[in-house]
């Protein structure tokens, strides 16, 4: 058979003004602080009308690219990286591209492995007490003993992987872990909190901290990032249906 063609996709002109400016900040045509021409030049250079030059202007403000203001004679600034604009990105990926909840927790499981590695390698004493003072306050959370504690006893568990996480140093890590964390919890948060063993639950989660925090603290990354992953495995695989589990058990080893 000859070759096979899909269907093509109409664009519209802000679309093709997009895609240039984003290529000319890629390529580093344009850095941080620089100006793009004023929408009278941009028509001019795009051969399109002012409605398309605003409209591509909008959508890379709504990116993050760039900054513009109403009535500024000045072209619009091209933007330094933001965080804030990769999370937003994120979330929207995750929540819209129908992951499935195992899928999620599969990559959680391999970006908190990776910080806890470097972490182990990198993290200060100041962290360190962190983690430490995290882990405290999930205890005290679990001899509360409340419903409302059970939000203590999380936002503590979430503390101590954000300690882990600003100790590996990375900023994509810490970008990409929070916005998965966030789509997952949001998912079966009201799961955790009606469990019927949720002491226990409680109990296994802080003695895996804990064991997660002495290899931390002896530097060895390598059964950090193991006892991490198992200590998610067991935290969020019996919300999973059992044939979605060994997508999680593959990363137990």
């Amino acid at each position: 058979m000859g070759a096979r063609f899909e269907p093509v996709r109409a664009v519209r002109a802000y679309e093709r003004v997009v895609e240039q400016v984003e290529e000319a900040i890629e390529s580093g045509a344009l850095g941080p602080g620089a100006r793009l021409p004023s929408e009278r030049e941009l028509m001019v250079q795009f051969s399109v009308g002012r409605s398309t030059v605003r409209e591509a202007l909008r959508v890379l403000q709504a990116r993050g690219l760039v900054r513009s203001r109403p009535g500024d004679p000045n072209g619009a600034e091209v933007l330094p990286f933001s965080p804030a604009a990769l999370h937003k990105s994120m979330t929207t990926l995750a929540r819209v591209a129908e992951l499935s909840l195992a899928e999620l927790v599969q990559f959680r499981m391999v970006l908190d492995s990776s910080a806890v590695l470097l972490a182990a390698r990198l993290r200060t004493d100041e962290q360190l007490a962190a983690m430490e003072a995290a882990i405290a306050d999930m205890r005290a959370a679990m001899r509360a003993a409340t419903a409302s504690d059970h939000d203590a006893f999380s936002a503590a568990d979430v503390a101590f992987h954000d300690v882990v996480v600003a100790a590996s140093g990375n900023t994509l890590i810490q970008v990409c872990t929070d916005v998965v964390r966030s789509v997952v919890l949001g998912l079966i948060a009201g799961k955790i909190a009606d469990a019927p063993d949720r002491e226990s639950l409680m109990r296994r989660s802080i003695r895996h901290h804990e064991e997660v925090l002495a290899a931390v603290r002896a530097g060895d990354g390598a059964s950090a990032a193991r006892l991490l992953r198992r200590s998610m495995y067991d935290y969020y695989a019996v919300h999973l249906p059992d044939a979605e589990r060994p997508a999680l058990r593959a990363l137990l080893e």
